[in-house]
């Protein structure tokens, strides 16, 4: 009920700003669409989306859609950032920009959970139940509906500025503006493919590998008749063979579960959530206490301040929880982090780096002590050589901040 609630989240002069900026290009940042007469169709050139020419689509009653709006705004990266790490799972964002008395997008089921957040204007909704049990929380998105496959909606709304919309993966929604207001609404997703049937699709493969090297019963042949009378041709047949035949795969399933690598399988998807994170937002201390406020420059003639001067009293910590990490993979003990990620979703590879075993405990150590400070003597390395070594390596990578800035200035 407050129109300025949202106030300084994302506005349309930042929708401008960011066309202003020279980074935003059709179809890799910014859709334009329409939908008129059941027929929702993308309008995009080629190249940069120049303000001349995105502006002329919205005058001529197109829909923006700007993919990725956290790339361009410190303050929706902010605030996805810190609903990722409450979630435990990507958290995404689009922004809607409609002209009065048009609708940018067929009716469709998404394959996330979405909040729809009423930025300025206001948006005619509808949404309705899935339609089957198959579309209950479904994997993927729908392809674009009819009106006609659509029953009575289960609610039907005007979102006002500061208003929020929640609907969940599976229900059909849509939404148009009415004649007298533009609409700006920024939806945020998240629980995409973030379900126990897809960690089953990590953890099952791996279970049956480490069965089939473990345990000599998932490496016998099969029975050489065994074409004979299995197979849909066969279903109907009464046969002791069929009867033999399901009851061992029933039994080597139930067994897979002794060799299933649950924590393993975790790790994996821990991985993958950490490449879609967002890079952490720093706040102004956690900046002069980490290498991102490190003062080295240029100056009279030559860098300084340059050295990085940890000791084995230097009080560090994690940058931030849940930022980092240790998967045990086949080729070694691996650290993943995102303190290095960009802001737009995948351009970059996984951050990680390989570290030598002897560094694990350590890295459990500081893991464990997030938020105290620990000093680096306290490091369980063998040597103070490579507590100093460890924890530079984890500075210079952003994951660590001291107590103290390592340079005053």
């Amino acid at each position: 009920g407050d129109p300025g609630y949202y106030a300084g989240l994302f506005s349309t002069a930042d929708f401008d700003a960011a066309l202003r900026g020279g980074d935003v290009h059709f179809g890799a940042h910014l859709d334009v669409t329409s939908y008129a007469e059941g027929v929702r169709e993308t309008h995009n050139p080629s190249g940069r989306a120049l303000p001349a020419v995105v502006w002329d689509f919205y005058q001529n009653g197109c829909s923006l859609r700007l993919l990725c709006p956290q790339a361009f705004s410190p303050t929706v990266w902010h605030f996805l950032s810190i609903l990722q790490e409450q979630f435990g799972s990507m958290a995404g964002a689009n922004t809607y920009l409609t002209p009065p008395g048009t609708q940018g997008f067929a009716p469709h089921y998404d394959d996330i959970e979405a909040f729809v957040l009423q930025l300025e204007g206001k948006k005619h909704w509808r949404v309705y139940s899935p339609r089957t049990d198959a579309e209950v929380l479904p994997q993927f998105s729908s392809t674009n509906l009819t009106q006609a496959e659509l029953g009575e909606p289960v609610l039907e709304t005007v979102l006002e500025a500061g208003d929020l919309l929640y609907f969940p993966r599976g229900f059909i929604h849509q939404g148009d503006c009415l004649p007298d207001a533009h609409s700006l609404h920024i939806t945020v997703s998240s629980y995409q493919r973030n379900s126990w049937g897809d960690f089953l699709e990590k953890l099952l493969p791996a279970a049956l590998q480490m069965a089939l090297e473990e345990d000599v019963e998932y490496r016998r042949g099969l029975p050489m008749d065994y074409l004979q009378y299995m197979g849909v041709a066969n279903s109907d047949a009464v046969d002791a063979r069929r009867t033999a035949f399901v009851e061992k795969v029933q039994s080597l399933i139930k067994k897979l579960v002794d060799y299933a690598p649950i924590d393993a399988a975790v790790d994996q998807r821990a991985k993958s959530f950490l490449h879609d994170c967002l890079p952490p937002v720093l706040t102004q201390s956690e900046k002069a206490q980490s290498v991102y406020g490190f003062p080295a420059r240029w100056q009279d003639g030559g860098p300084c301040d340059v050295d990085i001067l940890i000791t084995k009293d230097t009080e560090v910590r994690l940058l931030r929880h849940g930022i980092a990490r240790l998967c045990n993979e086949e080729a070694g003990v691996m650290l993943y982090y995102t303190t290095e990620n960009s802001r737009v979703y995948h351009k970059e590879e996984p951050k990680f780096f390989e570290l030598d075993p002897e560094y694990t405990d350590s890295i459990e150590f500081l893991l464990s002590s997030y938020p105290n400070h620990i000093t680096v003597g306290n490091l369980p390395c063998e040597t103070l050589e490579e507590k100093i070594s460890l924890a530079t390596l984890l500075f210079e990578k952003g994951i660590l901040t001291t107590k103290k800035p390592l340079v005053q200035v």
